[in-house]
């Protein structure tokens, strides 16, 4: 079904209406009451209807805060709001925030964020939306991805997040928590199995192993799909997936002063070929036949093996009451071995080797912070080093395709950054801050001992006005800045086209944050208006030749709304709205001239509507719809993706620590594919349905 925009606003109206006359009402937002926030708590206290608004903490401003007093557009979910939403991965996450999308692009870990409207291609070494572990940086379009197991939970921040995060961040930030171990011995199980020959398993345990002192936590999963894609030739399926994950954690906490935390983690991939294909025109220009739907004659078996470390070490001290030294050390390297056959043919026109491509970033953050009751202020510093390697060997039966890449490109990023939120009259407050950052970047070609290196800076500043109408109403209105670092382009040997500059974005943002009905209705939203200058586009300068260039620039508006709210003891509803319209204000080259296009990879618009049932006889249900707006592929606006919808579902039994249940995603079975990909050459397949049992065992 696909309705147009102003249908959709109405729906928006009704169940906003339908809200606010409803009463007694007992709401909250993603992940608050729905189960407990606790694993272990029993399911009929969470039935009875026993769900007054809880507080959740965060950090999202680096200090914790009650995530409605966070003047951030911000979306939050706890441990049980994921297992309820059946999230399984980052992707997962975008169908239930406002105004952000995980484009697919073929291949497990290279899903690439669309916030606000603003994309990266995944073989870059930027993103505009910057994914954090445990406080480990993944800033680059490869391995753009983690397993969701034994979380606390994930915090969604929109719009530019350049203070406090600084580059790679101008348009958001996903935060991914996980679960502190304590004193209490507790573990999870779990199994689950559908179409397609799915398989996965999952665990998680932790507890003391000196009271008080020492903790540890470890948690684990296997995952295991069997493809959609058909080799005509050989009669197997090619993309099948399969994945491991681990981690460990150590925590210790020698004196009451001080917490310190240990976590090591690993994903690595053992799977087959990218779920793609050439699209009518892409086979015409290899001079091949067209493809057929979802089959491929490859004569090539592509594999993923790729794997993703990181480590993290945090040091929390307590100076006084209200200050805290915060120390977090980490590593992260994401190793990219592929094999692919992007002709999908029997004939050899490109088959593409990943050998070794390599990206490392170590990074040390230093921080002290106070969070005095009417005065709160952070201070840090920041260091990174990247080395980022890559080499590609291409074959084909064309002479001209054949050849060989071996690149690096290495450098260091030092930061001061400083935050401040104070009274001034009454209830409003000042929000502030600011951040320096250098950036010292060098590009190696190792085939042609080309060299060049170039450095950027930025100051990213951040002022913006709270006030606290009552303790259930908040608005804030703020202005910050964000950017993108610059880079360097392969290959060329035109010194005008070396290096790009960074891409800026200014963001002017109001927004309100309630809650309604003695703590039973929360409603956000939030308004906002961005202008993009020096952005990065793919600039034609020759018939055959593109270059990375900053070209183009933009502004861009829209609107965030969330809801949630029980209508009845045991039934909750929930409802996300994000509506972003971005363009070019300048932008052409040799083909054309693109101003008033939409940027590529931005949904029109994007909702989530969903339904919950839980009662205290055990009787679990869920129900979600998912809906995304008109998606253009490319800066002519040639090519798009239409707007569409899915269902899923969720319904079982629960008892105090054991549930069952039945589940579908992606309920009836709607293609939604990228057809025009990488300028009209391939079409990337949207993921079929997925019904399976899930069984959950916790001790």
């Amino acid at each position: 079904m696909i309705f147009d925009k102003d249908y959709y606003l109405w729906i928006w109206a009704v169940i906003f209406a339908a809200a606010l006359s409803l009463a007694p009402l007992s709401a909250t937002f993603a992940g608050i009451g729905e189960k407990g926030s606790g694993q272990n708590t029993t399911r009929q206290e969470n039935a009875r209807g026993e769900h007054k608004l809880e507080s959740i903490t965060v950090t999202a401003q680096k200090q914790k805060e009650n995530v409605q007093d966070v003047p951030v557009s911000i979306t939050v979910f706890n441990a049980q709001s994921i297992e309820d939403r059946k999230i399984e991965s980052v992707k997962d996450i975008a169908d239930f925030v406002p105004n952000l999308a995980i484009i697919d692009n073929g291949m497990s870990g290279m899903g690439t964020p669309s916030m606000r409207g603003l994309h990266v291609a995944p073989y870059t070494y930027t993103t505009t939306t910057g994914l954090y572990l445990d406080g480990v940086p993944m800033i680059t379009g490869a391995g753009f991805e983690e397993a969701l197991i034994d979380i606390e939970r994930v915090e969604v921040l929109r719009g530019p997040q350049g203070t406090l995060y600084g580059k790679n961040t101008e348009t958001g930030v996903i935060n991914i928590i996980s679960r502190q171990p304590d004193n209490e011995f507790k573990g999870k199980v779990s199994a689950a199995g559908g179409e397609d020959k799915k398989q996965e398993m999952s665990f998680s345990l932790s507890g003391p192993i000196q009271q008080d002192k020492v903790f540890f936590g470890v948690a684990g999963q296997y995952y295991q799909k069997d493809g959609f894609i058909e080799n005509t030739d050989t009669g197997d399926m090619v993309d099948d997936r399969e994945h491991w994950f681990g981690r460990a954690h150590l925590r210790w906490t020698p004196v009451e002063e001080l917490d310190v935390s240990l976590i090591v983690s690993r994903l690595k991939y053992d799977e087959g070929d990218a779920n793609m294909n050439l699209t009518e025109q892409g086979a015409a220009m290899f001079g091949l036949d067209a493809p057929l739907e979802r089959k491929v004659t490859s004569n090539l078996d592509g594999c993923n093996k790729a794997a993703r470390n990181a480590q993290s070490l945090k040091l929390v001290y307590g100076l006084t009451d209200s200050l805290t030294l915060t120390s977090v050390t980490t590593n992260r390297v994401y190793a990219d071995r592929a094999v692919s056959d992007f002709d999908f043919s029997s004939a050899t026109m490109m088959h593409v080797v990943d050998k070794d491509n390599n990206y490392e970033k170590i990074s040390q953050e230093l921080r002290l912070d106070s969070s005095a009751e009417q005065l709160k202020w952070l201070i840090g510093l920041y260091y990174d080093k990247d080395q980022n390697d890559i080499n590609v060997v291409q074959d084909s039966m064309v002479p001209s395709m054949v050849g060989v890449k071996s690149r690096s490109t290495s450098g260091d990023a030092y930061a001061v950054f400083a935050n401040l939120t104070c009274p001034l009259i009454g209830q409003l407050s000042l929000v502030g801050g600011l951040r320096y950052e250098q950036q010292d970047q060098e590009y190696e070609d190792h085939m042609s001992n080309f060299k060049v290196d170039d450095s950027w800076d930025a100051l990213t500043p951040r002022i913006g006005l709270e006030y606290q109408f009552s303790t259930a109403i908040m608005t804030y209105a703020g202005v910050s800045k964000g950017y993108r670092s610059g880079g360097f382009n392969n290959l060329t040997t035109d010194p005008e086209y070396y290096s790009y500059d960074a891409e800026e974005l200014w963001s002017y943002e109001i927004g309100v944050k309630s809650v309604f009905f003695n703590n039973r209705l929360v409603l956000n939203g939030a308004v906002y208006y961005m202008d993009i200058s020096d952005m990065q586009v793919e600039e034609a300068v020759g018939p055959l030749t593109s270059y990375m260039t900053n070209a183009a620039e933009a502004t861009a508006q829209g609107i965030e709304l969330e809801m949630t709210a029980k209508v009845m003891d045991g039934m909750t509803l929930m409802a996300g709205f994000g509506y972003n319209n971005i363009e070019f204000d300048q932008f052409k080259d040799i083909n054309g001239d693109y101003k008033g296009n939409k940027n590529p990879f931005a949904p029109e618009y994007t909702f989530n509507i969903g339904a919950q049932y839980r009662h205290d006889s055990g009787v679990y249900a869920r129900a979600d719809l998912i809906g995304y707006g008109k998606t253009y592929l490319d800066k002519a606006n040639e090519y798009s993706r239409d707007a569409h919808e899915i269902v899923n579902t969720k319904i079982g039994y629960e008892t105090e620590k054991f549930d069952i249940y039945l589940y579908a995603k992606n309920l009836f079975d709607k293609e939604y594919d990228l057809v025009g990909y990488y300028g009209g050459m391939y079409t990337i397949y949207s993921d079929p349905r997925e019904i399976g049992l899930q069984a959950v065992y916790r001790f």
